[in-house]
């Protein structure tokens, strides 16, 4: 077994990462105004940039940023805009009958799932280790030539199904919404 030995600055960048990821999910889930949801998700995912940029992934770190950070969430906010965040909404009632408990069910499987998933290949973390079962990207300017590479060839279906996921989702609260407000408008 080898010994990594690791600076005090690694371990503060990856530290400060880790708390604004963590900070920033948990505000995700627990603000109640969804525009500081959305805020707590660009807090996560600069987090996120930073551990990229610790691990020299220049690249990534922009893109998350540039992509994610800025326009993905700017189109989660146009949303939220669309769908009216100034209504109230009776939180109390529950449509469906026992879907909370449900869904606490769900996340309680996931989290056990990812537990044993992550205890049996050794709490593998994303460090450098000495043997990989990868191969490593080239430094230096190489790297965004492999992963457009990767992308655009070997993963191309799943990048094209999350881009056709996202579409479909933002088009599906739309019709919901618009649905309704046109429900609301009859009623009134």
């Amino acid at each position: 077994m080898i010994a990594a030995t690791y600076s005090v600055g690694a371990v503060a960048v990856f530290v400060t990462a880790a708390l604004l990821v963590l900070v920033g999910a948990i505000g995700v889930i627990s603000v109640k105004n969804p525009v500081h949801a959305a805020m707590s998700l660009i807090m996560t995912l600069f987090g996120v940039a930073v551990a990229f940029v610790a691990q020299s992934a220049d690249f990534l770190a922009a893109v998350q940023i540039i992509v994610y950070a800025g326009a993905i969430v700017v189109l989660f906010l146009f949303v939220i805009m669309f769908l009216g965040v100034d209504r109230r909404e009776g939180v109390r009632v529950e449509p469906l009958v026992g879907q909370r408990p449900l869904a606490a069910t769900g996340v309680a499987i996931t989290v056990a799932g990812i537990v044993i998933l992550m205890a049996r290949s050794h709490w593998v973390s994303g460090a450098m280790s000495v043997s990989t079962s990868g191969t490593a990207l080239a430094t230096g300017s190489g790297n965004v030539s492999q992963l457009g590479t990767a992308v655009f060839t070997t993963y191309l279906y799943a990048f094209e199904a999350t881009a056709a996921l996202l579409v479909i989702a933002v088009v599906g609260a739309i019709v919901l919404a618009r649905r309704e407000r046109l429900i609301d408008e009859e009623d009134a």
